[in-house]
């Protein structure tokens, strides 16, 4: 933690016209950067252009696909592609060129979104999606993360919370602002603000997610489901005698809603996404394999007769 003396050392760095002046960058970018999240209307800042934020978005995925052992099993890539197409055109944003990818790993329980529509699922989550109800699920949840610019907005607030504490260095140098009281706030700047604002990305993902599933043709009821297999326990145990070995952090101290919190919320929201719900006609709800089963060996023919 910065001292007083490390205080006064960073901002003897800047004159008090450098100071005032980052003080009024604070306040254009937050003028210049605030728009409207789509679907919900929530107040976002965001610094990048959506093409800027696509072509990073862009350039780290086809990092992680060159660096990633990606399944070699093409049923499950023909699913998670099948169910991620759907999802994407229920999205209705062609130019994010939407790609899916499954890495093989059955120890991650994880999926992930890049700005400009790139996907990729963990196949350690599979287990818990069981069929492709819960599968579109997580792949709704994190195409909605794209969609709303979940990262351009976390990139934004990232310039904005370093903003905000030279701010506070330089109020507690000056000796305008107690030295102790701001050094307090910086601490506690990621328990009052940043961690309640990506609890409200994720919530905000799921209330997204849960209609463009209806959308696609997959039941949102199946959400409470596959977040009550992610929690480990069910439904009426959450938060009371059974807990995950993460789930001792108390929310406020999360960067994700509790379980308790999220299903409550999903129950509230899925009304509201039935009203979308169209079932596909091909549907069959089909249990997803963990693995590629083995070829059947063939018939053996019937011994001729000599």
């Amino acid at each position: 933690m910065l001292t007083t003396v490390g205080m006064n050392r960073i901002v003897m760095n800047f004159s008090r016209p450098q100071l005032q002046n980052i003080a009024i960058l604070c306040g254009l970018l937050l003028l210049a950067g605030c728009i409207k999240a789509p679907g919900t209307a929530r107040d976002q800042v965001i610094f990048l252009s959506e093409e800027k934020e696509i072509a990073l978005g862009v350039s780290a995925f086809r990092d992680v696909l060159r660096q990633a052992r990606l399944s070699a099993n093409p049923e499950i890539n023909e699913l998670v592609n099948r169910v991620g197409r759907r999802i994407a055109e229920a999205a209705d944003k062609p130019e994010y060129h939407w790609e899916f990818a499954v890495i093989q790993d059955d120890s991650m329980v994880n999926a992930f979104a890049l700005p400009g529509g790139k996907v990729a699922i963990f196949t350690g989550i599979l287990k818990h999606a069981k069929n492709e109800d819960g599968l579109a699920t997580v792949m709704a949840h994190e195409v909605a993360h794209a969609l709303q610019r979940h990262g351009a907005e976390r990139m934004s607030r990232g310039i904005l919370d370093q903003i905000a504490q030279i701010g506070m260095i330089a109020g507690a140098a000056s000796g305008a602002v107690n030295p102790q009281l701001a050094m307090g706030a910086m601490s506690a700047y990621g328990v009052g603000v940043t961690l309640p604002h990506n609890r409200k990305q994720e919530s905000e993902a799921d209330y997204v997610g849960l209609k463009l599933m209806a959308k696609a043709g997959y039941d949102p009821r199946e959400a409470i489901g596959f977040w009550e297999r992610m929690s480990g326990c069910p439904k009426q145990m959450i938060g009371k005698y059974c807990f995950r070995s993460n789930a001792a952090v108390p929310e406020f101290l999360s960067t994700h809603p509790s379980d308790v919190t999220r299903i409550r919320q999903i129950e509230a929201w899925i009304p509201e996404a039935m009203k979308h719900y169209r079932p596909h006609e091909d549907d069959g709800d089909p249990a997803i394999g963990s693995s590629t089963p083995e070829p059947s060996p063939p018939p053996q023919s019937a011994p001729s007769k000599s």
